[in-house]
């Protein structure tokens, strides 16, 4: 009988290839692999068809989801190579880490959250110490070119265990008590295996766990440390995985900087530079960047000399990235960015089987993906659709479904090349930890429908406020989940009519107007939301004229956009009685002296805009508001509400134009001076194409104060007036301001 010990490094292709020659050499009779046992009912499924890396074990507490762990395997990594290798040859195989039932047991939600993907503590790494000996400034480039590049037929393994146990000597003995629980239950796996009679016993582990589990102590030492741990049920099952995942960017310290590069050096062990530096000229090429086979010829032979320099046996990744930033990029970072994006990560989403162990709604929802063919990505990618096609209507709803659960594998995007309420335009980016939103939204059902229609009860049972309500309602309609309008809608109905804040009315209607506009789209009877929304128009009608006064500054500003949200939402509707209260409403709270004069503005601005104000009576409101007898900070209050968002009226329009700059010229110099913030604040909303206007009218006018005659020519100190033009250029994104044969 003997025990084999493989110390390998997580998602390592170097590893990974000499542990495939490894067990081809040993033939094993048994393989441990260091793993949760919750999931030895799950390794059947690894190298079957349907099953294809990256993919993870899913490890969590059914009473509570969210308390999970996730094990990810790619096709480079050990693990998954030992597994596949025992499939294919009738060899037993089992995990022999310490069960997540005791680990899952001790740990809290935050905790949890935080595990490593590969169930490894976050340490302090001792490997540091030796690539700073070999002359390496990282650990992951030394033993990049140590372990994963290797191609030679020495005794890997054997090193690695003697590495090890040299750095495990002179860090001392002190070890986290989680961690000698672990090595205990190894050492009890190994134990087990050799009762059983088997005779070559293959141990596939963390390379630091490796001299704990060379020689065994007595049972009974280990079964002390495994005394009294606390104990959880768990489940498990595979769940899709992504190369972007595996980076220590996705937070689970999966190991692996560049995932895609490990699994072009697993696929191409031979030439792997010459391979590497193919796919970067054909990924530039088809992106119209210029890479010719010259280009890959000469990068090639940087990147080898660079190696020799450095004294390596072979480029790696840095000596190859620096090869094609000088050769390809021309010192450009942006195909760096492109290369990093497609190559080095090379973002790709694994895939399970319809056959293995899920909970109802996540088999539910994995089904209606599958029969809408609805391809579950890990890269961005856009879904158009047209609501009057039956099968584009039913991706909506699941699209809808899955958000009223708090997972936004769609976020619904705003279309600029088309109008109508028929499209929708949705982009889709699929997360693994989907997954476990998944199984903890289970709670609510064990289908989609059902779980999104409880969480909606549950949600409209305690909700408080008529916004938040009436933007439930637009889920559930979207959604189609008509079993949940009658309630909401009568919970609507209590609430509204018991609100007499203007702001919580006004929030209110945007939501339910543009169901009203889905309606014949989605085949949603909107006959009893209608009534409703007509009881709510009229209540913010008559709340608004009163609502806008003695307001504090900061209560304005937040009110402002729920007025022009609901001004555009009213107009929507297209209902004559609905828009004619609303411009008697908006004329109320522009003429009212106790407005607020943010609010004032923006009232006059609605009523001009759309031609229920002719300009003439717009500009006497505008020379009221902004006379002596008004103070300045008032006024700008009152041009900031007219004028934000765009400066087409004060364009456009010769009378509101000097009024205003009459105004402004009228301001001293610390009045002005304290107003600018605001005043920029202002002309900042405009366009591009409006500031430019605004500012070349500035220029033409030639001196001439508004509603005055000439000017009286002053002595101008030149240098002085240029110090402004840099802010004036800015304010006005108008040309830089050249100098005239009059001002040399």
């Amino acid at each position: 009988m003997s025990v084999h010990l493989f110390g390998i490094r997580h998602h390592g292709p170097g590893c990974a290839r000499s542990l495939a020659a490894a067990l081809d050499a040993l033939r094993p009779d048994c393989i441990l692999v260091e793993g949760p046992p919750e999931a030895d009912e799950l390794l059947r499924f690894a190298g079957a068809p349907g099953l294809v890396p990256p993919v993870a074990l899913l490890v969590y507490a059914p009473a509570a989801p969210q308390r999970a762990v996730f094990y990810p395997f790619a096709e480079y990594s050990p693990e998954w190579q030992a597994i596949r290798y025992a499939n294919l040859h009738a060899v037993p195989v089992r995990f022999c880490d310490l069960p997540q039932a005791h680990r899952l047991g001790h740990r809290d939600e935050a905790e949890s959250e935080a595990v490593a993907a590969d169930g490894e503590p976050q340490r302090i790494d001792p490997l540091r110490w030796l690539a700073e000996a070999a002359g390496y400034g990282d650990t992951e480039t030394w033993w990049d070119h140590l372990v994963e590049q290797r191609s030679d037929s020495l005794d890997l393994f054997g090193a690695i265990a003697e590495m090890m146990a040299v750095m495990r000597q002179e860090t001392g003995s002190r070890i986290d008590p989680l961690e000698a629980q672990r090595e205990a239950y190894m050492r009890n796996a190994i134990r087990q295996a050799l009762k059983q009679g088997r005779e070559r016993i293959a141990v596939v582990c963390g390379a630091w766990h490796v001299p704990a589990l060379a020689t065994l102590p007595s049972a009974k030492s280990d079964t002390d440390l495994l005394k009294g741990l606390p104990k959880e049920k768990v489940a498990a099952t595979w769940v899709p995985w992504s190369h972007g995942r595996l980076t220590f960017a996705s937070g689970y310290g999966a190991g692996v900087v560049a995932p895609g590069w490990y699994r072009h050096l697993w696929r191409h062990r031979e030439r792997a530079s010459l391979y590497w530096l193919t796919k970067v000229a054909t990924l530039l090429r088809g992106h119209d960047l210029d890479a010719s086979p010259a280009h890959v010829i000469e990068a090639s032979r940087l990147a080898d000399t660079l190696a020799a320099l450095r004294d390596r046996p072979r480029p790696g990744l840095d000596e190859l990235m620096e090869a094609v930033r000088t050769v390809f990029c021309y010192d450009s970072d942006a195909p760096l960015r492109l290369i990093r994006e497609r190559l080095l990560i090379d973002e790709a989403l694994g895939e399970v089987p319809d056959d293995v162990p899920a909970v109802p709604l996540v088999q539910d929802v994995f089904a209606q993906q599958k029969r809408l063919r609805m391809a579950v990505r890990a890269d961005a990618t856009e879904l158009d659709l047209d609501l009057r096609q039956p099968a584009h209507l039913e991706k909506s709803v699941l699209l809808h479904r899955l958000a009223l659960l708090g997972i936004r594998w769609g976020r619904v995007q705003h279309m600029r090349a088309r109008s109508g309420t028929f499209h929708e335009l949705w982009r889709l980016l699929w997360q693994p930890e989907f997954a476990v939103d998944l199984i903890e939204a289970s709670i609510w059902g064990s289908t989609l429908e059902g779980a999104a229609t409880a969480v909606a009860f549950d949600r409209a049972a305690k909700a408080q406020a008529l916004p938040e309500l009436t933007a439930l309602m637009e889920q559930i309609l979207l959604a189609d989940l008509r079993d949940a309008v009658a309630p909401v809608m009568a919970r609507i109905q209590d609430i509204g009519t018991l609100t007499p804040d203007l702001g919580l009315l006004l929030a209110a209607l945007p939501p339910l107007i543009n169901v009203l506009r889905y309606g014949s789209a989605r085949a949603v009877d909107t006959t009893a939301l209608a009534s409703v929304v007509d009881g709510l128009v009229t209540r913010a009608c008559i709340a608004l004229p009163y609502g806008v006064r003695g307001l504090a500054d900061e209560v304005a500003a937040g009110l402002l956009g729920q007025l022009i949200a609901a001004d555009q939402a009213i107009r929507l509707l297209q209902a004559e009685a609905h828009l004619y209260a609303w411009f008697e409403a908006l004329a109320g709270g522009a003429v009212s002296e106790l407005s607020h004069p943010l609010l004032a503005g923006r009232c006059v601005r609605i009523l001009t805009e759309h031609g229920h104000w002719q300009t003439e009576r717009a500009a006497q409101q505008l020379s009221r508001s902004c006379s002596k007898a008004v103070a300045p900070l008032a006024s700008a209050h009152w041009l900031e509400g007219f004028l934000q968002g765009s400066g087409a009226l004060l364009a456009h329009s010769d009378q509101l134009w000097r009024i205003v700059n009459a105004w402004l010229l009228a301001q001293p110099a610390e009045v002005f001076t304290e107003l600018l913030p605001l005043l920029r604040r202002t002309v900042g909303s405009f366009t591009p194409v409006e500031r430019r206007e605004l500012g070349e009218r500035a220029l033409q006018a030639e001196g001439r104060h508004a509603g005055t005659g000439p000017a009286q020519p002053v002595e101008v100190d030149l240098a002085r007036a240029r110090r402004v033009l840099p802010i004036l250029q800015t304010l006005f994104s108008i040309s830089p301001l050249t100098e005239t044969a009059h001002d040399k």
